[in-house]
């Protein structure tokens, strides 16, 4: 493959799915390596970046914040405010991270699996009685958005309203979406408004949920401000919900394509651990972060200049040979599995990485209980977010037939 000829600013290239296949060049012949100047450019401000797709490196720089920072945002075509864990370093990340997880506690986290399971139960069950459903719209995306309404304290009433907002402003951006690019923003603001009021709500009358233990924690410093707040709900609306859709979604095509292994896991729900975490890795629902070296440096040998953008490749990461056995094989009984599907440790590992694996392992639970069959029933279409989202690309719909067990 001529390296000078990939471009990864090409959203087609991302039209069947993440390209495997041009990443298994990259780490073989060019593990740290300059993208060329594209056309596509213009989705990443004008500006280059340094591709990282071997195992070692994107955990090394995961691992080394002082000397790559998060600073300006996670995605190429974002720069941060400084708001949102995302876009932060130091002590800053340090207290915001405190403060928000101080929020879940261990009655609060028994509470959100309790209400995981009922949800995944409730949406199961609808799907069964229509027996074909869009899988990604009307199952997978409805777990994780319930949940998230849930630790944020959005009224049932609002959340069909809420949940058509949020994905349609993450999907304008693929051109086959039904909603123009032209109304992202105007939709982002929409939502950034009702999570403002959603907040000033809670600090009125606080209720049984994260949200209302947020706006009254604080420490030293003091409490979270109301732009704080504003940007955790942002984050968590549209990162929680669109990456755990994606593992789910990823997940049930993959154990759709291995029979086998789908049965094994329906006769044995003990496999349901190993099974939780392949599918995190073999869907790897982020596709990059993003990191701006603090200084001049090397990785890998390979020179890099202070300011410089470094992108980091996730599921490149979790299909390098050199760390995963038969990297390119769905196994739901893989031990030693320490893909970085949340971020390969550091500082900025996932914060709702246990809440994200609790909903993946309740989920197929349920699905596999209450189902003897399910099948494919139309192709699988692929949504393309465009260079500049760090979660670029996701299953957008596949079609299924479920049979009640």
């Amino acid at each position: 493959m001529d390296l000078d000829r990939i471009d990864l600013t090409d959203s087609e290239l991302y039209r069947r799915g993440f390209p495997h296949d041009l990443f298994t060049t990259l780490r073989a012949e060019a593990p740290v390596w300059r993208h060329p100047e594209t056309a596509g450019f213009e989705q990443t401000g004008g500006r280059g970046f340094w591709v990282l797709s071997r195992y070692s490196e994107i955990r090394d720089v995961n691992r080394t914040p002082e000397l790559f920072l998060s600073c300006s945002g996670p995605g190429l075509g974002y720069e941060g405010m400084g708001l949102m864990l995302t876009d932060m370093d130091g002590a800053p990340h340090i207290r915001q991270r405190k403060l928000i997880s101080s929020g879940f506690t261990p009655r609060m986290t028994r509470r959100l699996e309790d209400l995981a399971r009922q949800w995944a139960v409730s949406i199961i069950e609808d799907a069964l009685a229509r027996e074909q459903v869009e899988f990604v719209q009307d199952v997978a995306y409805k777990l994780p958005m319930h949940m998230i309404a849930d630790i944020l304290g959005i009224p049932l009433a609002d959340r069909d309203w809420l949940f058509k907002m949020t994905n349609d402003m993450l999907l304008c951006i693929d051109p086959e979406h039904p909603v123009p690019e032209s109304e992202r923003q105007a939709l982002a603001t929409e939502i950034f408004a009702y999570g403002h009021r959603i907040a000033a709500e809670k600090r009125a009358n606080p209720s049984d949920d994260v949200l209302s233990l947020l706006v009254t924690v604080e420490d030293e410093a003091g409490r979270l401000n109301d732009l704080e707040l504003d940007a955790f709900f942002m984050l968590l609306t549209v990162a929680g919900s669109e990456t755990t859709r994606n593992a789910i979604s990823a997940g049930l095509k993959a154990l759709l394509a291995e029979p086998e292994q789908l049965e094994a896991l329906r006769r044995d729900p003990g496999l349901q651990k190993s099974a939780t975490e392949e599918i995190l890795r073999f869907s790897s629902p982020v596709a990059y972060f993003k990191r701006i070296a603090a200084e001049d440096t090397t990785i890998a040998g390979v020179p890099i200049a202070k300011g410089e953008r470094v992108t980091l490749w996730y599921p490149s990461a979790n299909r390098d040979g050199a760390f995963f056995e038969d990297p390119a094989r769905f196994d739901i009984r893989r031990t030693n599995n320490e893909h970085v599907a949340f971020g390969g440790g550091g500082p900025h590992f996932c914060l709702g990485a246990h809440l994200a694996r609790r909903e993946i392992t309740i989920f197929f639970e349920e699905l596999l209980k209450r189902t003897n069959r399910i099948e494919l029933a139309g192709d699988v279409r692929y949504s393309v977010l465009g260079i500049g989202n760090p979660l670029l690309v996701s299953i957008g719909q596949m079609p299924v037939r479920l049979k009640a067990a």
